[in-house]
């Protein structure tokens, strides 16, 4: 989930993040939400094709690229 969710911020769309990712689009939105649902917050917004950091997100981004930098260590 911090995968996509990572990969969703940087390039700013869903589909992007899917391509890179190897997976389709519904599926980085099914983690997306998955991980909107775990933690009850929205981290995106969602303007038409353009996505969008919300403060929680802005807050998650750090936190997500220390860990998965320390999984893949």
């Amino acid at each position: 989930m911090l995968q996509a969710f990572l990969r969703v911020a940087a390039t700013g769309s869903f589909s992007l993040a899917a391509v890179q990712l190897l997976l389709t689009q519904p599926a980085v939105s099914k983690r997306i939400a998955a991980l909107e649902s775990d933690l009850d917050v929205r981290l995106f917004e969602r303007l038409g094709r353009r996505v969008l950091l919300t403060e929680a997100g802005r807050a998650l981004l750090p936190k997500a690229q220390h860990i998965v930098r320390e999984m893949q260590e």
